[in-house]
């Protein structure tokens, strides 16, 4: 193994003692990095530890350009890399700094300043090293095509819902557009209730209710389909069991085989 794929090891894996380490020391530096990014926004402490933030700052800008660096020159595929989801989100925790050097007039502060706004990219790179977020983001992509069902649905309800209060409520009790009246049922229908439109006709009030009753139903669809994912997804994780009866594969920890009924001990 030469010195690329030894680093590669480190960098990308997880299995070795310094691979662990590795992780450990970025996670830190993440982590030290946002509450510096975070600390910098409060005028008081701007005022009186400026220098030293912006110092800090470039500490541990310096340390994640090397690690992005290091990503490019170890992997098989560079370009790969970088196109990726983590490549573009290491790529945007960087730009900030670098392009203060040369948008530093004054004219330009402005623009610097919403610019410093995506350090807190950085936060996503913590997903990279914590195993948990792996399975949540598998799951997440296996259910994604039920949920994005699931919004269609919704969509469509919320502009049938809209379009009849429109219609029973009407212009003289606030829902004097069919837009408007769709942004009252969205925030009725998700428990939110801003109050700056409400039914004032009985007819409006009962289906304000019904619509308040099945946005309690909807929410939990959601949250079911995720965690059916996360269940499947954990299986997988583990090493599967056969039935020594009828070979069916057997979820963790199950007593009795779901098929045949065959004790798994």
């Amino acid at each position: 193994m030469n010195h690329k794929e030894k680093l590669h090891r480190i960098i990308f894996g997880t299995d070795t003692p310094a691979g662990r380490g590795f992780d450990l020391v970025l996670l830190v530096s993440i982590l030290c990095s946002v509450l510096v990014f975070m600390l910098d926004s409060v005028p008081a402490i701007q005022t009186e530890a400026g220098p030293l933030l912006n110092s800090l700052e470039w500490f541990f800008t310096c340390i994640f350009s090397l690690e992005y660096v290091l990503r490019i020159y170890v992997s098989p595929k560079p370009r790969r890399y970088v196109f990726s989801f983590w490549g573009v989100v290491d790529l945007l925790a960087l730009l900030p700094a670098y392009l203060s050097l040369f948008l530093a007039s004054s004219h330009y502060l402005g623009v610097v300043r919403s610019l410093r706004l995506l350090r807190v990219f950085r936060i996503l790179k913590l997903a990279r090293y914590l195993s948990e977020s792996q399975t949540m983001f598998r799951a997440l992509r296996g259910s994604a095509y039920k949920i994005m069902l699931f919004m269609s649905g919704v969509l469509v309800l919320v502009i049938l819902l809209g379009t009849i209060m429109y219609v029973v409520e009407g212009p003289e009790h606030g829902f004097d557009s069919i837009p408007k009246s769709i942004y009252w049922a969205i925030i009725t229908i998700t428990t939110v209730g801003y109050g700056d439109m409400v039914p004032i006709t009985p007819l409006g009030k009962t289906l304000a209710s019904f619509i308040m009753l099945i946005g309690y139903s909807i929410l939990a669809v959601p949250t079911g389909i995720v965690s059916a994912e996360m269940t499947k997804q954990g299986w997988k994780q583990e090493a599967p069991k056969k039935c020594k009866a009828c070979q069916t594969k057997l979820p963790p920890k199950a007593a009795f085989c779901p098929s045949c009924g065959t004790a798994t001990t």
